[in-house]
């Protein structure tokens, strides 16, 4: 038996913290590593603090209104969701803007949304209600004739035609990662894994700066002043921070050295302002994340909050490994933004609505224990055990 002893009633506690202190650090270093940017561009220091900090009021209230929402609704908006999200990504193809070669923003009154990024928690919900029907049923999870994968590769398609393998390969390898874990056939999974692994070797190989960004990840310096320019300025921005860092606001590498200072190498300036002690608090964080959703996840209310809570784990803690990856050299260069830190509205957006979301799965499982724990001690006193109704109960652990 084992008695559950924390500082906080139940896990969103923790998470709360654990998102506002990732916000707080992500809003200062959009600030740190954009206003040379922002003021050579658009002559405003505070021009992109001034979007973030918009994009993250309107974060905190769609994560407000989320966590305020039943989610088992989720399962019977799904469809509308789906419908919206497929025609925005066709949308985006024919009117989108193009920047840096890639069609991938639709842009409106100034700001622009990034429908693929919404793709990615369209993807997530689709697969949650699809393997809480199969477990219940207890039948055998088949993804290569589950509808549902077969829409959810169709979305992942489109944002390949962007092109943006990265976020492609979040949409649908995301999803198939939940029903690995759910539990398929390892027949099967040998099937998809190899045939992933095909598809994006053919991808690859069919855009010639994705196979010379692949061939220049592991020795950069090979062509240090073309296509392995950023991983070498990155990794020299991580390790010119030594231990401690050069201080806030005092990384030089923002001075036009380092491309995507802000958005996808967000991480790199604020390794070389707060060094390496800063990336370990990162690094801390998301791994506690990581853990608060193992819980939640193991206290939830039923399957389908089980199986939702997994896949947003997947989504915010595996972008955050797979930047964490690509700034530090380790993979290639895939445009993963690094959550709650990256400037980004869209990818801030549905990162506040997934934590939103769990926040419910975690209220709804703690009304669970509470249901729970009232019912032991009627029991009790029932039986006769002498326990007065305002005792403390032991709590298994699962």
């Amino acid at each position: 038996m084992l008695i559950r002893k924390t500082p906080w009633r139940n896990e969103s506690e923790p998470v709360i913290v654990i998102m506002a202190v990732l916000l707080l650090l992500g809003t200062i270093n959009v600030f740190s590593s954009s206003f040379v940017l922002a003021t050579t561009s658009y002559n405003n220091p505070y021009y992109f603090l001034i979007r973030h900090a918009v994009w993250l009021v309107l974060g905190i209230f769609v994560c407000f209104v989320c966590s305020r929402i039943n989610y088992h609704r989720w399962q019977g908006i799904t469809k509308w969701l789906l419908i919206a999200t497929v025609l925005a990504l066709v949308l985006v193809l024919v009117a989108g803007t193009v920047v840096n070669g890639a069609r991938r923003w639709l842009s409106f009154a100034g700001f622009s949304v990034q429908p693929a990024e919404f793709a990615k928690l369209t993807g997530i919900l689709i697969a949650s209600r699809f393997l809480t029907m199969m477990m219940k049923r207890e039948k055998k999870i088949d993804l290569l004739k589950a509808p549902p994968y077969w829409v959810i590769f169709f979305m992942a398609a489109l944002v390949e035609l962007e092109p943006d393998m990265g976020t492609a390969c979040i949409v649908f390898g995301v999803p198939f990662l939940m029903a690995f874990l759910v539990g398929i056939p390892w027949k099967q999974v040998k099937v998809l894994f190899f045939t992933g692994i095909a598809g994006i070797i053919g991808l690859i190989v069919w855009q010639p700066y994705r196979l010379q960004r692949v061939l220049t990840t592991y020795d950069p310096w090979s062509d240090a002043q073309g296509v392995g320019y950023q991983a070498v300025q990155s990794m020299s921005t991580i390790g010119s921070g030594g231990l401690w860092g050069m201080g806030l606001g005092e990384g030089v590498s923002k001075y036009e050295y380092l491309p995507e200072a802000h958005t996808d190498f967000a991480f790199a300036i604020f390794a070389q302002e707060h060094g390496y002690l800063g990336v370990l608090l990162v690094i801390a964080l998301f791994f506690m994340l990581a853990i608060c959703c193992y819980y939640i996840s193991a206290r939830a209310r039923d399957i389908y909050g089980q199986v939702l809570t997994i896949g947003i784990m997947l989504l915010v803690v595996g972008q955050a490994i797979g930047n964490l990856f690509m700034v530090s050299g380790t993979f290639p260069v895939v445009g993963v933004p690094l959550p709650f830190i990256s400037y980004g509205g869209s990818s801030l957006l549905v990162t506040m609505a997934s934590m939103g979301i769990l926040l419910n799965i975690c209220r709804h499982g703690f009304q669970l224990q509470h249901d729970e724990r009232q019912d032991a001690r009627k029991d009790l006193i029932r039986e006769g055990s002498g326990r007065e109704p305002g005792a403390p109960l032991l709590r298994l652990v699962k």
